[in-house]
């Protein structure tokens, strides 16, 4: 009996600790697309991280005023769409990640995650950005997607130069 005890108990932590990696995988892969977002980015496979009747908000003073809110797949799909037209939105995106709690509640999760975002866009302005992601999942067809999205600046500052110079790198002789 302890046995079987200690096989359902091991295996239902495995399955924690897998819907852990497959949610942080989908937020990982979500923020590595973004950096990618340029002038013809092909939206699917962003898009395929959604659930159809997802939510993705700005929240707060400063970005519930810059992005709104969007329900549903077409509406975020339209969303994104303005920063693959040309001219490019931006030249360099890199988004970071950090302070990561996820808590798996069956088929649905919530997870939170410290943004930190380093973008110089195609004016040559650069931009310094943080905000608190607070994401809600949903295990549909056995992968984790986002269900609603929520992003709320904690802050913003003007950079004075590009981000990535053309300089080599200065390396010991």
């Amino acid at each position: 009996m302890a046995t079987r005890e200690t096989v359902a108990s091991l295996s239902k932590r495995l399955k924690r600790f897998e819907d852990e990696h497959a949610i942080r995988r989908c937020m990982n892969r979500y923020m590595y697309l973004c950096d990618l977002l340029d002038a013809g980015f092909e939206l699917n496979d962003l898009m395929a991280l959604f659930t159809k009747d997802a939510v993705w908000e700005g929240h707060g003073r400063r970005y519930g005023k810059t992005f709104g809110c969007h329900q549903g797949a077409d509406a975020i799909q339209a969303m994104f769409a303005k920063y693959t037209q040309p001219p490019a939105h931006f030249a360099t995106n890199v988004h970071f990640l950090t302070s990561e709690l996820i808590d798996v509640q069956g088929e649905e999760a919530s997870g939170s995650w410290v943004l930190l975002q380093t973008s110089t866009f195609s004016s040559g302005k650069s931009q310094l950005s943080s905000a608190r992601l607070t994401v809600r999942f949903r295990c549909e067809q056995d992968e984790w997607r986002i269900s609603h999205f929520q992003t709320e600046s904690l802050f913003n500052r003007p950079v004075k130069t590009p981000w990535d110079q053309p300089a080599d790198l200065p390396v010991p002789e």
